[in-house]
């Protein structure tokens, strides 16, 4: 992979910022190796999961239960793309030999340079492993969901499909914002002093 020069985007994303369209990601999909970037993903909802290391034991809970969210995502317009620090050979045998990442359609993200790990800001550099982050990017590369957790803690695809829905409806609904616990089809809020003491 060629380096990035991600600039001032280095190890720093935080909310607002827009993921250079030249980061590349090396990913495990369908027994094959590929090469895919931010440049191809723009146009649509990505929805990038970081975890600590294959041939674990929540990893492996969490990417099956995204597996079986993953038509869901897809039907919003997005891309789910997991990503460790392992390499793409591990992905494979990992796929092969564990029941529940046999289930993987989506992209499985190799990271072995600890490139996107450090540019996303996941890198633990002592043990050379990504924390649990996931990481809601527009279609437009802009990044306007993070939730990191500390590794014993699995996260629920479910929430991260029901964030998601949330990000698009007030991309696609400028002055609109989505109260707490907000499905899709819920009332959402317009901001404005008429609101001010009323809720």
């Amino acid at each position: 992979m060629e380096t990035c020069q991600c600039g001032d985007y280095f190890g720093s994303f935080s909310i607002g910022d827009v993921v250079p369209e030249e980061l590349e990601l090396n990913v495990y999909q369908g027994n094959a190796e590929r090469k895919t970037s931010f440049k191809e993903l723009r146009g649509k909802w990505v929805v990038l999961v970081f975890y600590p290391k294959d041939f674990t034991f929540v990893c492996p809970t969490e990417l099956e239960d995204m597996q079986r969210h993953y038509e869901a995502f897809q039907a919003e317009g997005a891309e789910v793309i997991s990503m460790s620090t392992d390499t793409v050979e591990v992905h494979k045998a990992w796929h092969d030999h564990s029941p529940a990442i046999a289930t993987l359609t989506y992209p499985m993200g190799a990271d072995p340079s600890h490139e996107v790990s450090e540019i996303f800001g996941v890198l633990i550099p002592e043990e050379g492993v990504a924390q649990r982050g996931t990481f809601i990017i527009s279609p437009e590369g802009s990044i306007c969901g993070v939730e990191i957790t500390e590794g014993s803690i699995g996260r629920s695809a479910k929430e991260t499909l029901r964030k998601l829905k949330a990000a698009k409806y007030v991309n696609e609904h400028p002055g609109n914002v989505c109260p707490a616990a907000w499905e899709e089809g819920d009332d959402t809020l317009t901001p404005g002093l008429d609101l001010v003491g009323k809720i």
